[in-house]
């Protein structure tokens, strides 16, 4: 039997050779699209709990509060921010179907008669775990105002749209060379299923961003398994996209549909939105793709330390290249010192790391973290406004207080 499902009229418009690149045949017929995956509402935006002591409760998003970090490598998926444009949608498993079409496609489909995947039909095929970094590409965006004195407008999150996850799913590469693709195949539009997003009166459609048949093919993943468990909710039940190293809005939550085209693709959230514009930078930038180097300390906002000797602990991450070097400062950055790495774990691209350090007087202290990457990439001080406040990756300036 096939892994995939597909309409009778798929079937015919294959034809032998399409068919048997996917498999010995179809499971079954299924009826053209006629709207998304049949769903129940949420109670709320979101559907995990949000204790006050772990995030910041924006509403429909929640960032994680650096100074309740779980110490271990991965982010427990009970701490892992949230960003939603909508709310959360609940999605039952045997409701679930992956629709795939398009004309860069060896035998092109319509988006009514599409290869249609379950899925069982998805956790049956060969899988593969990955552990990357999941950043919102808003992380940091009040800094634009309480460091830089540039205000922007929308969630005002600090640093902690960020974790690390182990994903396990399909490679999209196997999924897409047993459909077929055509040598102009040029890039993939991924759709969520949540609700359609509506702002100021403008129905925008539902969530979608195109990345490029490159990307396809090399490490993208139909999640369905985070840190060794379904996905929750909150976070793409039953199967998400992950981008490894790319801004959060790519890793598309909630599959429902990859259309694959011979043309470049757009969408708002690649040309209105979630590229840098505004400032210095030029109207027709690129729709952003990987992440910067950032670092974070494991400490609260204006926390309160004893005098003597404190280990201090952080984080520092990057979206393309493993971190080689992370330094501290103490005294507003007129020096700075190496710090101690904790146990690495294979995938270096985020990395713990700790500081021993003995403030002499008491008072108030603005510690600072800044990190460099393989690819010599190193936090600057600063980093150009933009208007949508994407990608602070500047040195961030976290007060304390020694008492």
């Amino acid at each position: 039997m096939s892994q995939y499902t597909t309409s009778r009229r798929t079937v015919l418009r294959l034809g032998a050779t399409g068919v048997a690149a996917v498999a010995a045949g179809a499971t079954g017929s299924v009826a053209p699209y006629a709207g998304a995956t049949p769903r129940r509402p949420a109670a709320g935006p979101i559907v995990k709990p949000l204790p006050e002591r772990w995030f910041y409760d924006y509403g429909t998003n929640a960032e994680m509060r650096w100074g309740s970090v779980h110490p271990g490598y991965l982010t427990p998926l009970s701490r892992l921010f949230v960003r939603d444009h909508t709310s959360t949608p609940r999605i039952a498993a045997a409701d679930y179907s992956l629709r795939i079409y398009g004309d860069g496609l060896a035998n092109p489909l319509t988006a009514d008669h599409a290869v249609t995947l379950s899925y069982e039909q998805l956790r049956a095929m060969r899988s593969r775990t990955t552990v990357s970094v999941l950043e919102c590409t808003d992380n940091g965006r009040s800094y634009f105002d309480t460091q830089q004195g540039t205000p922007v407008s929308g969630t005002p999150w600090k640093l902690g749209g960020v974790g690390v996850v182990q994903w396990r799913g399909v490679p999209l590469a196997d999924v897409l060379k047993k459909i077929g693709l055509s040598p102009a195949a040029l890039d993939v539009m991924a759709t969520g299923l949540d609700a359609r997003y509506v702002s100021d009166g403008v129905d925008y459609g539902n969530v979608r961003r195109p990345f490029p048949i490159s990307k396809a093919l090399d490490d993208a993943l139909l999640a369905y398994e985070a840190n060794g468990r379904p996905l929750p909710p909150d976070h793409g039940f039953p199967v998400r996209l992950v981008l490894p190293g790319w801004v959060g809005i790519a890793n598309i939550k909630w599959l429902g549909s990859l259309e694959v085209s011979s043309r470049a693709l757009e969408s708002p959230w690649n040309t209105k939105w979630y590229r840098m514009t505004g400032g210095a930078y030029p109207d027709d930038s690129p729709a952003l793709t990987t992440l910067p180097v950032k670092s974070a300390f494991e400490l609260p906002l204006d926390a309160r330390l004893r005098r003597g000797r404190t280990r201090l602990t952080g984080r520092s991450w990057s979206g393309t290249a493993d971190i080689a070097r992370v330094e501290v400062s103490t005294d507003g950055g007129a020096s700075w010192d190496g710090v101690r790495f904790e146990r690495r774990h294979p995938n270096a691209r985020w990395v713990r790391w700790s500081y021993d350090w003995r403030p002499r007087r008491s008072g108030r202290y603005e510690l600072m973290a800044r990190a460099t990457d393989t690819a010599g990439r190193t936090q600057p001080m600063e980093v150009p406004y933009n208007d949508g406040g994407y990608l602070f990756w500047a040195v961030v300036r976290h007060p304390v207080t020694v008492v």
